[in-house]
């Protein structure tokens, strides 16, 4: 490995350590498979990230590892930064930002300002949550980088009540390389009560233009941005329970297209950006449940996209599932599922 990003990694490290997850180690069901986006060791183009201020501070973190297309350089790379208060009808802020070879930077979602400390020119209302997505690009205003990128990144949440939530943020390793195909059968993750875990945050990310030349991605349009979902949870035993059909999109029940999006998407009676478990761990902000009357303390729970507002190559979806004990402990972790990304 190449010193200088051996170093950017070890810093990396350092500035976010990642405790190790108490409740949602989602490796632990999917043995062998791999999740449907790239890891941030991979050097994607793209990275997505969930935010959120209510009464919350979100930090997200991108570091310029300088290798792009197999080959190391020496040279800046510019970034776009697009921000989607699902508040606000998810209408996009966004920014562009330059990164000197092996830089970092932490963005704070509360104060946001740019790699050489300026304010960005974005400001979010107190209570701002949802997607942060960054896109390597050829120049300010021009289109994405062809091929592999050479950012990674990982994002952070801290809550008033003393819990965290740390990960690395899901990317995608090349424009050509991004999810064809439609979706994976089945997403899933796990849960428990371990450490005293009593409350839930899964998130879904929804985006159409991935890999356009343009390099924006669309969130907004929430009928053409959703996934419907069958959910399905597993006890210890993998007896199914039977839960409901749910929509990710970046929607919250004061969306004033809420309605047309539950009639334009068929067999799902909610829509929402964020969801809890069940009745043991529901949400920490009060969503809507993924599995209403349902009490397992313990369980796999299982999503299997039933439609998809935009089905083309250019969709891609990230889900995250945090458990915390509403008190100093915390984890969240990306949703898994078998690979379905093809290299160019």
């Amino acid at each position: 490995m190449n010193l200088k990003k051996l170093l950017s990694i070890i810093i990396l490290a350092l500035l976010f350590v990642v405790p190790a997850s108490f409740g949602a180690n989602a490796g632990a069901f999917c043995k062998g498979c791999q999740t449907n986006q790239s890891g941030t060791d991979s050097d994607p183009f793209q990275l997505y990230a969930f935010f959120d201020l209510r009464d919350r501070e979100s930090f997200f973190q991108v570091t310029n590892v300088n290798n792009a297309n197999g080959s190391t350089f020496n040279e800046n790379i510019t970034v776009h930064v697009q921000i989607f208060n699902v508040g606000n009808d998810c209408i996009e802020n966004n920014f562009f930002d330059v990164y000197t070879p092996n830089d970092t930077h932490v963005y704070n979602l509360r104060d946001i300002l740019t790699n050489d400390t300026r304010p960005a020119g974005v400001v979010l209302p107190e209570n701002a949550y949802g997607v942060v997505v960054v896109s390597q690009v050829v120049g300010e205003g021009a289109g994405i980088v062809d091929g592999p990128g050479s950012i990674v990144g990982n994002f952070r949440v801290v809550d008033d009540e003393g819990y965290e939530y740390r990960t690395n943020a899901a990317g995608i390793y090349s424009r050509m390389g991004r999810q064809t195909g439609g979706f994976p059968n089945v997403y899933s993750f796990n849960y428990n009560t371990k450490g005293g875990v009593t409350l839930s945050d899964v998130v879904g990310i929804q985006v159409a233009s991935v890999g356009e030349e343009d390099g924006e991605v669309d969130i907004s349009n929430i009928t053409d941005n959703y996934v419907a979902m069958d959910i399905n949870l597993y006890d210890l035993n993998e007896v199914p329970f039977s839960c409901r059909n749910v929509i990710f999109a970046c929607v919250d029940q004061d969306n004033p297209r809420l309605q047309e999006l539950l009639e334009d998407s068929g067999d799902a009676s909610v829509a929402s950006f964020e969801y809890g478990i069940n009745e043991v761990i529901p949400n920490s902000k009060g969503a809507e449940l993924l599995c209403p009357n349902n009490v397992n303390t313990e369980g796999i729970v299982t999503l299997r996209p039933i439609g998809v507002g935009d089905a083309s190559e250019s969709s891609f979806f990230v889900g995250y599932a945090g458990l915390n004990n509403g008190n100093g402990r915390g984890s969240m972790d990306s949703f898994w599922a078998p690979n379905n990304t093809i290299d160019n």
